[in-house]
């Protein structure tokens, strides 16, 4: 299975959920997001597949320190012009197979039901 893991490399969360991918003997592809940025359509998708609510990091240092207007009237295409220009507010990490399946976040137990 061809799997795509999406995040920033010095991610703590990041760096459990490729442990566990490697303990359970998945390979997957990294994309950082941070580096190489992410393209407006598989943003999109995720928005779509998951909500922007559960994509958009809110709890992170990038976001609060945005000034309050930014974080007004949040809506799908504004937490997506928002993680366009700041990749380190997309919720990580984004575990993508190839057929285009998504999970969004880290939790052992939806991987492993993800991967089944």
């Amino acid at each position: 299975m061809s799997l795509t893991i999406y995040g920033i490399k010095n991610c703590d969360t990041m760096k459990k959920a490729r442990a566990w991918l490697a303990a359970e003997g998945h390979e997957a592809a990294f994309h950082d997001y941070k580096l190489a940025g992410i393209d407006e359509a598989t943003l999109s998708g995720w928005v779509k597949a998951h909500g922007w609510e559960t994509v958009l990091n809110r709890a992170g240092t990038t976001f609060r320190a945005l000034p309050d207007g930014e974080k007004e009237g949040l809506d799908a295409d504004k937490a997506i012009r928002l993680m366009l220009a700041n990749p380190s507010m997309i919720k990580r990490p984004v575990l993508v197979k190839a057929s285009g399946d998504s999970l969004v976040g880290f939790k052992p137990e939806a991987y492993g039901a993800f991967l089944g």
